[in-house]
Order: structure tokens, then sequence, then C-alpha cells
């Protein structure tokens, strides 16, 4: 039998890479700094709060271009993108830490320097904000310094004499490598995953809001929806869009987490009773419920940014009408909780019949978080950039000069009166459908005036009149539909609406910068 060799130095340990060693302390400052935020004050995010600061100050032309192209996915390619750079920079680190740890410190301390700042210079910022991404400095340095510690002992040659039992000269165990290692990896993940469960904290105070709004009584319901208000069959939208599904565009990476009983907001500035609601003083007050449609500025031509729903709240006239609105004031400034703000026009708000509202409820429920939870604004005939705060704190009666809104401050235009528009819903774009008659069908808008005639025409042939749907109201889209028979071939359709005030949707090409896109929508398929 012949001898076995003897297990070279520091056999059966597992090596731990430098590059990990810096993407594990990194991960676990994110993560432990997300739980932190999540206890203590949760707009404190380290990591949300750069990519909120990414969000603030990137040019107006960047921030349409995500709108436009990646819809309500740019923020998870947002997050995703400063994920990507993390690790980069965190694997760097521990590259350039293989003899010692001070450049990696140094990565790590420069970074949480960074979410540092980030979080200060948040529009919303209190001192307890500090906590989070201080002790996420700390714990990136401790945790960078702890596995380098290890990583140095793995690589390093040890004496075949030399003790194995952990002593002193002897390399690292499997067992504190593996701890180590494994311990930062849980620091990470419980970190970031505890935080999300208590950034999701709403879900009572919203079950019992769905639960009270089941019992009030409504001064007001929407009309039933009528059975030929939508082709749904044809490929157009259901009339009522799922709350699921309803768009979502706004610049909150974190949807904020307030509960309904701790809400509260005033009404102040040019007004001569000021005061402050709270959430009970609007289930006290008259609620309606209104169908409305929402449309966003960003919506191209075509595009797919647009919603309806059955929303419940307030009437705003009638709350401006007793804080006694003051002349000269042109301006509703209105305040998220996370510090985003916007003017809506007074005389919108004021005028009679308009319909805006202090929403509460959306669909037969309370709001969900992503749309405002608990309170939010809904302006029929208005883009939302104007007139659609969601999670809204604080309302100022002012002037447009004395507070611009963030988008206006971003070349956006002041007033944004939502412009007539169509679109195609069917056939799609690029299509294969049989030769012979083809239905046509798709949607129109003009809030809060409302749609009298859709006209399509078909390889820029004469316009003919489509079929409207049965009307709901002037702040709701419109369904119709009409048919072309039609040889094999490639087709183009277009189409133009026009509303209740004679305005026909314009030919004119705009991009949705500042006021909202124009043009007539066209469609490209082939018959076959």
């Amino acid at each position: 039998m012949t001898r076995s060799e003897p297990a070279p130095p520091g056999a059966g340990v597992p090596r731990l890479p430098a590059a990990v060693v810096g993407v594990l302390a990194v991960a676990a400052a994110v993560g432990f700094g997300h739980l932190v935020a999540g206890v203590v004050s949760p707009a404190s995010s380290p990591f949300l709060a750069v990519g909120d600061t990414v969000i603030r100050f990137s040019p107006r032309t960047l921030t349409e271009f995500a709108k436009t192209t990646f819809g309500v996915a740019d923020k998870p390619i947002l997050l995703a993108g400063m994920a990507v750079v993390i690790v980069a920079v965190a694997a760097g680190a521990g590259l350039a830490s293989r003899r010692r740890s001070t450049p990696g410190v140094v990565v790590v301390a420069v970074l949480g320097v960074l979410a540092l700042a980030a979080v200060v210079s948040a529009p919303v910022f209190a001192p307890a904000d500090l906590v989070a991404p201080v002790v996420a400095l700390v714990v990136g340095s401790a945790v960078f310094t702890g596995l380098h510690a290890i990583a140095v002992r793995s690589y390093r040659p040890v004496d075949p004499g030399a003790r194995t039992d952990g002593g002193a000269g002897a390399g690292p165990s499997r067992r504190s490598v593996l701890i180590g290692s494994s311990a930062a990896v849980t620091v990470a993940s419980l970190g970031a995953g505890a935080g999300g469960l208590l950034f999701s904290g709403v879900g009572d105070s919203r079950q019992r809001v769905t639960e009270q709004l089941a019992r009030l009584r409504l001064v007001e319901r929407a009309p039933a929806i009528p059975a030929g208000a939508a082709f749904p069959e044809l490929g157009t939208p259901t009339f009522i869009t799922p709350n699921r599904d309803f768009y979502r565009i706004d610049v909150a990476l974190r949807v904020p987490a307030q509960r309904a009983q701790d809400w509260s907001m005033p009404i102040h500035g040019m007004v001569d009773n000021p005061f402050t609601l709270t959430f009970d003083d609007l289930l006290a007050r008259p609620l309606v419920e209104r169908t409305i449609t929402m449309t966003c500025v960003s919506n191209p031509v075509g595009g797919d940014l647009i919603s309806t729903a059955n929303f419940v709240g307030v009437e705003l006239r009638d709350l401006l009408l007793e804080a006694g609105v003051r002349p000269g004031a042109d301006q509703v400034f209105t305040t998220s909780i996370d510090g985003w703000y916007t003017g809506t026009p007074t005389d919108v708000l004021l005028e009679p019949g308009r319909g805006a509202l202090l929403a509460i409820g959306m669909n037969g429920e309370a709001l969900p978080p992503e749309h405002g939870f608990p309170v939010r604004m809904v302006v029929p005939g208005l883009y939302g950039y104007v007139s659609a705060t969601k999670w809204v704190v604080d309302m100022e009666v002012t002037t447009f000069d004395a507070a611009p809104g963030y988008w206006l401050e971003r070349g956006w235009a002041q007033k944004a009166p939502i412009k007539v528009q169509s679109r195609i819903d069917t056939p799609r774009g690029f299509a294969t459908v049989p030769a012979g008659r083809v239905t046509v069908a798709g949607i129109a808008w003009s809030q809060p005036t409302g749609i009298s005639r859709v006209e399509v025409r078909m390889d820029g042939g004469p316009w003919r009149g489509a079929e409207l749907s049965a009307e709901v109201g002037g702040d709701t889209w419109r369904m119709w539909r009409t048919e072309f028979e039609l040889t094999p071939g490639s087709h183009t359709v277009q189409t133009r609406a026009t509303d209740r005030n004679g305005v026909t949707q314009t030919e004119q090409r705009a991009d949705p910068i500042p006021d909202g896109a124009s043009g007539w929508p066209a469609t490209i398929f082939t018959t076959a």
C-alpha cells in the first residue's frame, strides 16, 4: 500500500475572493440601511435616496426618454442599473484591497457619504433620517474589515509545522470562512427583506378604510357603466381599468407608507380660514363617487398611459370655498409625503361642475398604496403632473410666481389642459389579419368636454365616421369602431377625434414636452 501524499497547506479551506469581500460588505451596508430606515424613517433608505437624487437632477430629456421608452418599468430599470454600478464599484474595492484593507474601507466610506448626502439633500429631511445612512456606513466598514481579514488569512501561506487548530500562524478554518461570508449575506438579505416588509405595513389600515367605505352612504354615486360603453371583445380596454392595471407614472422609487389614522393635511396660505383635515374629517364629510379618465402628459401619440376608474372622495371646491380663497391666488400648491410638489390652477379647482376630488377610494376599495393611499388629488381635464398629487399632505393656496412646481422647474408648461386625442387598439401595429372585412377599433378622449365624433381613414383615403360607444360622461374616454373591406397587402389606418366644443385633434406632431403630445395616430398592418 502506497502512502498518500500529505495535503497541501490550507487544503480544504474555501478561499474568499477579494471581489466578493467588497460586494458582500456593500450589500450588507445597503440591506442594513434599508432595514433601519424602515424602522426609523422610510424616506432615509440610502439606496432609494440615491435613486431619488438621480431622478431629481436628471435632465428633463433623459427623464422623458425613460418614461416614454420604459413606461411603468422605468423605476425597476433605474434601480437595476444602480445595483449593477454599485456591485462593480464594490468588486473593484475588494480587488484593490488584496494586501491592505484601506482602499476598500475608503470606497465603502465614500459610498456611505454619498448616500448620506442624498438623504440630507432630499426635499423632505428630518434629523432622524441621518440614522439609516450612518448605520449603513458603520456596518459596511465593519463587514469589509472583518471579511478582509478572513480573506487575507485564506491566501496567506501556512507553515506545514504550524498549528491547525486555529492558533497563531494558522490559516482560517473552513468554518470561519463560511461563517464570515454567510453572516454578510444574511445581514444583507434580512436587512433588505425586513425593510421591505416594514415599508408595506399599511395593509391593515387600508383594509379598514375599504371596510369603512363599504358601510358609508355616498351622497353621489357614479352612474352604472352601460353595456355598450366599451368593445373589449374587439381589443379595446374594459371601460373601468382594474386597479392592478391602472398606469403609474411618478418619481417615487419607494411607495410611501402612511396609515390613514396618521394622515393630516393643512389648507393654508392665501385663505381667510385656514384649517387642518384628518382622515376622520374626510370620512365625516359628504363623499361622492365619480368616473374619471386620467391621462399622463408623457403619453405619446397612440400610447397607453391612460386609464379610467371610479374615484370616491370629497369635493375640492367645497374645501377651498370653506377656506375662503383670497383674490390673486392663482395656484393651489400641493406637496406629497415624499416631498414631491406641484401647482394646480385655482380657477380650475373652483370651477362649478369640474368635479375635482380629494380622493380616498378607487374602484370600490381604498386607494392602492402605489396610487396614493391614503389620500390623493384627482382633477378631471388636466394632465396628472399639475393635478394628481399622490400621498398628499399639504395644500397651500398661493401664486405661480411664489412657488413653481416640480415639473414647471424642469421646463414643462404651467397649465396643462388635456388635448383632444385618439388611439387605435386593433389591429395592432405590424399584425397580420385575414383579408376581407377588417374591424378597426380604439378609444378617444377630451376631458372634461367629451368626444362627439371619431373619423378613420385607410391608406390615405377619405375620412369616414366611426361608430361611437355609449357615452358615460365628458370626464371619461369613449370607445369607437368601424369596418373596412380590404384586399391582401400592407395597410395604414389613421384616426382623428373631435370634442363637443368642435375642436378636432390636430395633425401637427408634437412631443410630450412641454404640454402633451399631439398628432394623428397611425397603425401599419398586413392583410393576407
